[in-house]
């Protein structure tokens, strides 16, 4: 056959559980070793059991033969789905010869509980200690017999805080689950499908209870945000043999305890007493059963219960320490030789009652102990006593940190290399770019890319791991958007978010600076020492337009500008109905945020970006058929834009603030004329030569400025900021052992040593937003906005400044685009291209173009080719292009 299929996705995920979507997405891949493969026509079948589908009976869904090319974003269109249901699918392509491919894999997905009326279960807790100011964690346990053989078995759970579930002694499910959404509106439930761990005679669910978001610390806005402890929800669904089927759910009939944990805050850590265990209590038979008291029963909760959109949160890796080293004190310091976010397992010996300190940071004084300042009110150490029965191992259950430094406070005995090792979590998001080049120093850069990006994605995009913050701030997430979805597949992961997004939106239409909100706006309006009073800071509350616009380039994901184009039309009618003439005021407190003696106009970005955010609605309007207000909106941006030159730009092309920001925001943001723009670049780059080709732009600026400079023409000074070492640059940094993005550009500088404490993290992803660049234009895989998600890719790579070779893969829904790319000496270009099954690419090759797999082609500055799928090899000649000296 022609055509294989080799993947299989039901909404992105594979083989998801638990989900509420009415008519859920479908998603296959597709290989051949024929070049130019497509796909011609398809079949689905959808089955309500295996055996049905094992005959070729798609009682739910029979497609028919479908001509079309589609094999991305398929929306399931049979029969009504049914609450607590399994569905069992597989598909098949035809090619463009008519030939039929085999059946795929069977892939699969069930449904959660989809009705309120559904849930028996009631929310359980343990009774709140008076005078204890950090609550220990609750243990729930429920023993039940079953007396036949089970053929099918879920658990539908959630929570209001964190849970950690164990069915007969084994932990089921994720981290830091149910993830985090405002409360008071909503809750994800997770579905577990338990038929392989339930046995005829006693069984046993055990629970242990987290404060987590809920009821925990939360950014600096102090504890109980949501609420005062934490409570369970959980319901099996049991069906037996014999066809019968019980429920068993959370109720006044389980029992609860304090334990080990002592508390566990995400952002005070943790301490745990090993005395305290209650060995055995999730486990049958555990006699100490009786002694524990009934749970506290709450009355009930007004949000609604959802099926869980977002990604689970696991440990991705462990690693082993660099180095230790032991201290004048007598504790012992580790180089975990990566700025990470997780935790320390210990591995310990000694005394029963020996209580051992692991304290983490990310830096290390001057005087090599560990650097704590920048944590603000946050501890990030996790305490441990021992209950002396040989090798213990520990590691905490409730919280997380940022760190590169271990120490170690109190460990009985001689600590080495192997007493800890760190464990990497976040969000489980498929690698899904590659980034090679011959310069070390750009490799480190990708690399800290992509370790903030990991250390920062945790059910919610954080700004920082480890201070007291640690919030889901919007502007850091839209500008870092495109990048993130290079390095990984967000698309669970920002689909949820923007549910938080729209879940904090506020009546005026304006959206949040955070989200899940978590009471940021009532918190900047009572405290008198912020001036931040704008419900509508530009860049930040734009989120709401440019994250679902990208998920759209990225994925061809229509549904999520279906759902959210009225809060995105209530986002920019606010914006409208609040300014004067069309220009926006000036009171958006951050501006660009961080850049580096540049101050910005806020008048003037606040105004780019809602020309910007009027934009995107207009494209999104036409994306989805919506004649009149396309054409409605992009009259609005062709007014803004007109307003924005009269108000700001002079006639020799000069932006009021002439900052880089502002040129950079009016250049790709489309507010000038023709000439105003060429104009605007030569300006631009006389800033930068000004500084002694440096940059100065802060969070909003930057993502933007590469790709300014490289469309107008300008691709040496892009390079040239690309590879800058002095300060400020991404490679000053590097240069002093970053391994993640720093928050400031000044965080460390070798003139001034750390920055205030108040604000320095040393891992946060929003400068780190180059990576968008770096893709787009260096290797130069590019998505098609006429043909989303790579259907139709656009493959240009930049060549130039000191790299020589580039190779950059990305894995799209259709399979691997890759681009690698050598320059010579003699400035001969080579370059190979790999384009997907079932799609196409135009690929732009630079300079005189003599050979195409041996194929002669005509001399161009630039040669452009539409190809279909399979490998390709180009080389051309640069030098010919080179003015005679």
């Amino acid at each position: 056959m022609s055509l294989a299929i080799i993947d299989c996705l039901t909404e992105y995920a594979h083989n998801p559980l638990g989900i509420d979507v009415e008519q859920p997405r479908l998603f296959w891949k597709l290989a051949s070793n024929e070049r130019g493969a497509v796909q011609e026509a398809y079949q689905v079948l959808v089955a309500s059991s295996r055996e049905q589908l094992n005959e070729e009976k798609g009682d739910m869904w029979d497609s028919g033969k479908v001509v079309s090319g589609q094999s991305t974003q398929v929306a399931y269109a049979g029969a009504a789905l049914r609450s607590g249901q399994s569905y069992y699918w597989k598909v098949r392509v035809w090619d463009r010869n008519g030939t039929a491919s085999d059946w795929s894999e069977t892939a699969y997905w069930s449904m959660g509980l989809l009705s309120r009326g559904e849930w028996k279960a009631k929310w359980i807790g343990r009774k709140k200690e008076h005078n204890v100011d950090m609550q220990p964690s609750p243990y729930l346990r429920k023993s039940f017999r079953l007396a036949k053989a089970v053929k099918r078995a879920f658990v539908y759970v959630t929570a209001l805080g964190l849970y950690d579930l164990r069915i007969n002694g084994r932990r089921i499910g994720s981290l830091f689950a149910p993830g985090w959404t405002d409360y008071n509106i909503r809750i994800q439930v997770q579905a577990y499908d338990v038929t392989e761990e339930l046995a005829v005679g006693e069984n046993v669910f055990g629970v242990m209870l987290g404060d987590g978001w809920y009821a925990g610390t939360v950014g600096f806005l102090g504890k109980h945000v949501y609420g005062e402890r934490p409570f369970l929800l959980l319901q099996a669904q049991i069906e037996y043999a014999d066809g019968t089927s019980e429920n068993i759910v959370s109720d006044a009939s389980w029992r609860t305890a304090k334990g080990a944990i002592l508390y566990s805050d995400m952002i005070k850590g943790e301490a745990y007493d090993a005395r305290l265990e209650p060995t055995g209590w999730d486990q049958p038979g555990y006699a100490e059963a009786d002694a524990w008291e009934i749970p506290d029963v709450r009355s009930g909760y007004n949000g609604l219960l959802g099926g869980n959109v977002e990604p689970p949160v696991r440990i991705i890796q462990t690693r082993k320490p660099e180095s230790i080293r032991r201290t004048e004190y007598g504790t012992y310091i580790y180089d975990m030789g990566q700025n990470m976010v997780g935790w320390t397992e210990l591995k310990v010996r000694g005394p029963k009652g020996t209580k051992v300190t692991v304290s983490h940071a990310e830096m290390l004084n001057p005087d090599g102990s560990l650097y704590l300042d920048n944590l603000r009110v946050a501890v990030q150490q996790d305490h441990y006593v021992l209950k002396g029965d040989g090798e213990e191992r520990y590691e905490p259950h409730f919280t997380f940190h940022g760190f590169r430094y271990v120490e170690l406070i109190g460990y009985p005995g001689e600590a080495d290399l192997d007493t800890i090792e760190g464990k990497v979590i976040h969000s489980e998001m498929p690698e899904t770019g590659k980034l090679v080049t011959n310069d070390d120093m750009v490799n480190r850069l990708y690399a800290n890319i992509t370790w903030g990006q990991r250390g920062n994605f945790l059910s919610v995009p954080t700004d920082c791991p480890q201070r007291d913050e640690r919030l889901g701030w919007t502007g850091d997430a839209q500008i870092f958007a495109r990048t993130a979805a290079y390095n990984m597949n967000v698309s669970r992961f920002f689909t949820k978010y923007m549910q938080d997004v729209i879940d904090s939106q506020q009546p005026s239409g304006a959206f949040t600076d955070v989200a899940p909100d978590a009471g940021w706006i009532r918190h900047k309006m009572w405290n008198t020492n912020l001036n931040w009073f704008a419900p509508d800071n530009a860049g930040w509350g734009d989120a709401g337009v440019i994250i679902p616009w990208t998920l759209y380039v990225m994925y061809g994901d229509t549904r999520i500008l279906t759902k959210h184009f009225d809060a995105m039309v209530r986002w920019v009618e606010y914006l409208r109905d609040n300014t004067d003439d069309l220009v926006r005021p000036a009171y958006a407190n951050y501006g660009d945020w961080l850049s580096i003696d540049a101050d910005t106009p806020k008048e003037v970005l606040a105004t780019a970006y809602f020309a910007y955010s009027t934009r995107l609605l207009a494209q999104i309007a036409g994306v989805l058929g919506r004649t009149e207000e396309q054409n409605r909106y992009e009259a609005l941006f062709a007014e803004i834009a007109r307003a924005f030159r009269d108000a700001f730009v002079d006639a020799d092309g000069r932006i009021q603030g002439e900052t880089q920001t502002v040129y950079v925001l009016a250049l790709q943001f489309g507010l000038l004329t023709p000439a105003q723009n060429k104009l605007a670049a030569e300006h631009l780059t006389a800033n930068i030569r000004a500084k002694g080709d440096r940059l100065s732009t802060g969070f909003l600026g930057v993502g933007y400025l590469l790709p300014a400079l490289t469309e107008h023409e300008k691709l040496d000074v892009a390079y040239t900021l690309l590879t800058q070492e002095e300060f400020p640059s991404w490679m000053y940094s590097i240069k002093h052992g970053a391994t993640t993005i720093w928050e400031r550009w000044d965080g460390w500088t070798a003139h001034n040593g750390f920055q205030t404490p108040s604000m320095n993290s040393f891992n946060h992803y929003s400068l780190g937003s180059v990576g968008e660049w770096m893709f787009r234009y260096m290797a130069g895989i590019e998505a098609d906005p006429a043909e989303p998600g790579f259907k139709h890719a656009i493959i240009r790579p930049r060549p130039g400044g000191r790299l020589t070779q580039v190779h950059a893969g990305y894995e799209s829904l259709y399979g691997t685009i890759e681009v690698k790319w050598s320059l010579s000496a003699a400035k001969k270009f080579r370059l190979e291209v790999a384009v997907p099954v079932n799609t196409t690419a135009t690929v732009y090759v630079p300079g005189h173009v003599y050979a195409i797999d041996g194929i002669e082609n005509a001399a161009a500055e630039e040669s452009r080719f539409k190809l279909g799928s399979g490998r390709y090899v180009f080389e051309s000649d640069l030098a010919i292009l080179e003015p005679s000296v």
